[in-house]
């Protein structure tokens, strides 16, 4: 019997993947552990393994294919001693288990989940689209509950929008991240019914100008539309939430860095060397920062935590996300319990991961997570800026340059090497006071940086 590849969950939101690339062709034999495929999400570039031997017998999604959903089929494979071309022509149905899977560690396939979509039909036979009559009533199942993936519910709650009035364009009708985004700007959004109240306190929206109305304001032929691909997407929507949801206050103070620059001077130099007498390492002020930070944490533990709704969630390790620039936005990779590393291994981690970051090659454990976050822009020349906190982290600290400044020391100007931080923080979890313990904390450390040693 023919076998169905499906496209795998990376991670337990992935709804969608990008089909980036086939690393085999129809006729190609494949043996178990094979690499056949890259699958793009909105952070990374991950290769697909065969679970199964046999031959290619059709692609079903081309490479270059984007948004393809979680379980779709992609590809089947004819087993040993089947006619390849009818296993072509008449894929199987879904198939038991998922035949690839990522060679990263990947999260459990989204049909795990209760609220996961059912699996979709061969992509040789697609369902017809909804009919747009009934648009009045939502679709629900045998409990009165709209079908919606975990994402859009809580775009939905986050956007104050009930998902009774959103048209659902996922499979059999399920509202998905895309329509709650979509009803934002008031498309796809039912009329709310005349007999039913407002529900007390719901936030209003805000009417936003669509596509058209933005690009009425331009000359034609003077701009180039180019189309968001999915990390543009995903930065835009996380950080549009935090935004609106996260009630941010910012706490700036300056630090004198001449202790931690003569520190880390010395320790390059004595760093031992390899057989092309290449130093093993060579610290950066920002890995000073990082292990400042994770044991600022550690010292003022209320603030490594996380809100949520039930409780507040209080971390026994510092693990800190670092932001790296990449092509296209950003990625947070994050340095577990960063607290009990030493600074050469915090070096060679973020080399690794900065590295692996720009080409697209980190796994989701090593992006996902952590309990707060490094932002430095101070290799570009600012001095001072504020930085957007990535839930589930409660605080982030924005890091600018290092500068010769002026300064009063008894009465007397001097010359010093100061950088000034900012720390923006979740006033949910953490207040004035406490946040201000914290920064004092890594004023403390990062200017007397032999204190991060004991």
């Amino acid at each position: 019997m023919p076998i169905n590849i499906l496209m795998p969950a990376l991670s337990p939101t992935m709804e969608k993947g990008n089909l980036a690339r086939w690393l085999k062709k129809e006729g190609d034999q494949v043996k178990s552990g094979e690499v056949i495929a890259e699958i793009e999400t909105d952070k990374a570039t991950m290769e697909v393994e065969a679970v199964d031997e046999g031959t290619l017998a059709k692609i079903l999604v081309p490479e270059g294919t984007q948004d393809v959903p979680v379980n779709d089929v992609i590809a089947v494979l004819a087993g040993e001693g089947e006619d390849v071309k009818a296993a072509g022509s008449a894929p199987a149905a879904a198939a038991s288990k998922p035949e690839a899977k990522p060679t990263a560690s990947a999260a459990p396939p989204a049909a795990a989940s209760p609220a996961a979509a059912p699996a979709p039909k061969p992509a040789a036979a697609p369902a017809p689209a909804a009919p747009a009559a009934p648009a009045a009533a939502p679709q629900v199942n045998g409990h009165a509950r709209v079908f919606s993936s975990p994402l859009a519910r809580r775009l939905a709650k986050d956007a104050g929008i009930d998902l009774g009035r959103i048209t659902g364009t996922g499979p059999h009708g399920r509202v998905v991240a895309r329509d709650v985004e979509d009803a934002k700007s008031g498309k796809g959004l039912k009329a709310a019914p005349s007999a039913a109240p407002a529900a007390a306190g719901a936030p209003a929206l805000a009417p936003s100008m669509s596509d058209k109305q933005i690009l009425a304001l331009f000359e034609p032929g003077s701009y180039e539309v180019i189309p968001h691909d999915g990390m543009r997407r995903t930065i835009a929507q996380r950080l549009t939430a935090s935004v609106q949801n996260v009630p941010h206050f910012y706490l700036t103070i300056d630090c004198d860095i001449g202790k931690l620059l003569a520190a880390r001077e010395e320790i390059n130099a004595a760093a031992p060397k390899d057989k092309e007498k290449k130093p093993l390492y060579k610290l950066s002020v920002n890995d000073f920062v990082i292990k400042a930070m994770a044991v600022a944490l550690q010292k003022i533990p209320n603030c490594n935590v996380s809100w949520t709704e039930g409780g507040m969630v209080k971390h026994k390790h510092s693990d800190v996300g670092v932001a790296v620039a990449m092509p296209g936005g950003l990625i947070t990779p994050i340095i577990r319990k960063a607290e009990t590393k030493t600074l050469s291994a915090i070096s060679g981690e973020m080399k690794d991961f900065a590295a692996r970051a720009r080409s697209r090659k980190l796994k989701p454990e090593e992006y996902q997570g952590g309990t707060t976050a490094v932002s430095n822009l101070g290799m570009y020349g600012i001095n001072h800026f504020t930085a957007v906190i990535n839930p589930p982290h409660a605080t982030i600290l924005a890091v600018g340059t290092s500068e010769e400044r002026p300064v009063v020391r008894n009465g007397k100007i001097e010359i010093a090497s100061m950088m000034s931080v900012t720390l923006s923080c979740d006033h949910r979890a953490i207040d004035g006071a406490l946040g201000a313990e914290l920064i004092g904390a890594f004023k403390q450390l990062i200017e007397n940086p032999v204190m991060m040693m004991v």
